[in-house]
């Protein structure tokens, strides 16, 4: 039962892990661009937006570690 459960919160951060990845920016462009940011800032990095996706996404990749590390121990 605890398995399943910590199986089912796995897919759902790696899910969107993922997606938290493809809205991060390129070479010129990405979630910075969509609401307002200039080349310059968004190339630094250094708008509230990024820096709020990189924290969300940072936290997100912590847990899939978590829950991955927990998974094997489990699963042995």
């Amino acid at each position: 039962m605890v398995t399943a459960i910590i199986v089912i919160i796995h897919v759902i951060v790696s899910v969107l892990l993922v997606l938290l990845i493809l809205l991060h920016s390129g070479r010129g462009g990405g979630l910075s661009d969509m609401f307002g940011g200039s080349v310059g800032t968004a190339a630094a990095g250094s708008t509230v937006v990024e820096r709020n996706l990189d924290r969300i996404t940072v936290a997100t990749a912590v847990v899939f570690s978590f829950t991955t590390v927990i998974l094997a121990i489990r699963l042995q």
